[in-house]
């Protein structure tokens, strides 16, 4: 019978110098962004030799994707918000981790931060990553509350991992004080190419998309953060600029029924798709209105295909863009005459789109590849031992 106590972590040289060091990832979030971050870093960590484990919804596309990989997964099964099942989620990722035995665990968003924070409480190298503060999406009291965890959480995260500057301000704002270390979201370059022309011709028609029609895809989970209600009152001043334009919002979500029953006719909803790679290379522009990020992952994987995108002023984004890009990609979150702006300006020259596409792939090559984050993420784990093997006088 397995011992509850909690297993001891190995020295950076004992985890790496001839030793396999296994890292167990615990994510709260199974599908969308926060997965394809999970699933590539854990791909690139695979492919340097570690022993990897994620631990997620089962039968996900984050649970197949970290398989196909190479790394083991293992069921925990959680909800987005906290409330009564907390504990069994805690209880849960105690038995996870008294079965794997990691050397480091790396918890993504608020609830695993939550629930690993509340059953490692520092007696293991932790880092912290909050793919978007969890207090920024709420208010009144639970947004005190949701502030004070994190400041109250730091105390057992031994390196905090923000994917953008801003993200990272924002939480020394808010008084989380923390290790903090900044690593840039990365694509997989290999997948999301640059594209062409005759790329964007031969993707529309296994869409089934008219190769004259202005198109701009939106990709997100559809709701209010991603703020594709603002999007949609933005595009009916598109239209009246652009005639023929469609607006494809590729993704699901919790706001479908309620984003669809308010479309026009000129705007198609695919649900969710397993791969966006089409969408992208079809597109003219991307667009995502969201109303806070920490840097968000599909805009870079559009720039990747050579798409040029327009995204909202919040954390991470003008980051995330090249910098002859921010003038005019950039728009103020909630304000949809802006973003009509914007998007009307960019689809009436749809070859200063393909030009501004060329230029935002060249970016992200250079900034923003996964292996750049493996490479990265290396050094915050070695940083995280250092600071845990401190506080245990090791």
């Amino acid at each position: 019978m397995a011992s509850s106590r909690l297993p001891s972590a190995r020295a950076p040289g004992e985890a790496q110098g001839g030793h396999v060091r296994t890292v167990l990832h615990i994510a709260q979030s199974s599908e969308g962004g926060v997965a394809s971050f999970v699933a590539g870093l854990s791909a690139g960590q695979c492919a340097r030799g570690d022993h990897v484990v994620v631990a997620c919804a089962p039968d996900s596309r984050l649970s197949q994707a970290a398989a196909e990989s190479g790394a083991e997964t293992v069921a925990w099964r959680t909800t987005a918000a906290p409330g009564p099942g907390v504990p069994r989620e805690v209880a849960a990722v105690h038995r996870i981790v008294v079965s794997v035995g990691p050397d480091l665990v790396h918890l993504h968003s608020s609830k695993a931060g939550l629930a690993g924070r509340l059953a490692l409480r520092g007696s293991l190298p932790t880092v912290f990553q909050p793919h978007a503060w969890s207090f920024e999406a709420t208010s009144g009291a639970l947004h005190w509350a949701s502030v004070e965890w994190e400041r109250m959480g730091s105390r057992w995260t031994h390196q905090l991992v923000c994917v953008s500057e801003g993200e990272r301000e924002a939480g020394v704002a808010a008084g989380v004080r923390a290790r903090y270390s900044v690593v840039p979201n990365g694509v997989d370059l290999d997948h999301f190419a640059a594209a062409g022309v005759s790329a964007q011709a031969r993707a529309r028609s296994r869409l089934g998309i008219d190769p004259s029609t202005p198109l701009v895809v939106c990709v997100g989970r559809l709701c209010r953060q991603k703020g594709q209600d603002v999007l949609l009152v933005a595009w009916s001043r598109v239209t009246d600029r652009v005639p023929g334009a469609l607006l494809v919002l590729v993704g699901e979500g919790p706001d479908h029924a309620s984003l669809e029953a308010r479309a026009p006719s000129t705007v198609r909803f695919t649900g969710d798709v397993a791969d966006p790679l089409d969408w992208y290379l079809a597109a003219d522009l991307m667009v995502l209105p969201s109303r806070w990020e920490g840097m968000a992952l599909a805009p870079l994987e559009a720039m990747a295909c050579s798409c040029p995108v327009v995204v909202t002023d919040v954390p991470g984004a003008a980051e995330s863009l090249p910098a002859q890009q921010r003038s005019d990609a950039l728009v103020p979150p909630e304000n949809p005459g802006a973003l009509a702006d914007s998007m009307s300006r960019l689809l009436t020259d749809r070859a200063d789109c393909h030009r501004r596409g060329e230029l935002a792939h060249d970016h992200v090559c250079r900034h923003h590849s996964v292996r750049r984050v493996v490479a990265s993420m290396s050094h915050v784990y070695d940083r995280a031992w250092a600071a845990w093997a401190a506080r245990e006088g090791g």
